[in-house]
Formats: C-alpha cells, sequence, structure tokens
C-alpha cells in the first residue's frame, strides 16, 4: 500500500449539482444565502446565478472519490481523518457538472492495520479553466 504514492487514480464520472441538492443543503446547515437559494436575486449577483455552498462541494467528495478507490485488496473500512489544505478556487453554479481528479499523495503505515493516506483532490468543473476546490484529503484505511 505505501508504494501507491505518486499513484493518479482515474477521474470520477461527472455528477450534476442540482438546484434541488443546494436547497436540501441550505436547509440542513441554515445556510439560506441568496446566491444560493433565491435564483431571481442570485441572477442579479456577480456569479449570474444560484451556486453550490463550497461546503456542499467539498462533502460532494465522499461520492466522487467513492468511484475511483485505490483499488488495495483487504481494506475492510476507511474514515475521514482531516483536510491538511483547502481552497475553494471557482463557484459551481447550479445545475453544472463536476468531477474529481485524485492523486495519491503518500501513505504512511500507523500499525499492523492502519494507513495513513493523503490524497490531492481536484474538481473540475464542466467546461472551466478554473477547478471548484483543490483539497490535500487525509484518510485512515483499516485493512483486515
Amino acid at each position: 500500500m505505501v508504494s501507491m504514492a505518486g499513484t493518479k487514480l482515474p477521474s470520477s464520472d461527472w455528477m450534476t449539482v442540482e438546484q434541488d441538492r443546494i436547497n436540501t443543503f441550505a436547509d440542513c446547515t441554515e445556510d439560506h444565502q441568496f446566491i444560493h437559494i433565491d435564483e431571481e436575486a442570485a441572477a442579479k449577483s456577480p456569479f449570474g446565478g444560484t451556486i453550490a455552498h463550497g461546503f456542499l462541494t467539498l462533502s460532494l467528495l465522499t461520492k466522487l472519490s467513492s468511484e475511483n478507490s485505490i483499488g488495495v485488496k483487504g481494506i475492510v473500512m476507511g474514515v475521514n481523518y482531516g483536510i491538511d489544505k483547502l481552497r475553494f478556487l471557482a463557484p459551481v453554479r447550479a445545475g453544472k457538472r463536476i468531477r474529481a481528479h485524485t492523486e495519491v499523495l503518500s501513505v504512511d503505515r500507523k500499525d499492523a492495520n492502519r494507513f495513513l493516506v493523503k490524497t490531492a483532490v481536484t474538481v473540475e468543473i464542466e467546461g472551466e479553466e478554473t477547478p471548484a476546490l483543490y483539497a490535500e484529503w487525509l484518510g485512515m484505511q483499516f485493512i483486515a
């Protein structure tokens, strides 16, 4: 598993960030800022329409990364361990498609059954040059 460092994983499938998902996230987090939920008012903003919360985009890493796991046999569980670096670089407009590009930066053995995996994840917005976010994400992988 340690030899996985430097491995670029396949890109995830495209995922559409719909207004309904943005509204649901607003309800869950109680962040009802108009740029997220008021299509008429947001159309007059510099964004030209509603945008996903940055933390919504971040939370979608779980779904996006499930499609491109590191493929090591014997992993029985993985848990979030944290984020070393996170930058929200561009807003995701409602209705846009995103996908994740992931590279394994490091794998550190913690003990006989645990590995700390650090990945660099860039979330691409279809048709846009600037990505939505960049994160250095930590996950603890447990093996049998």
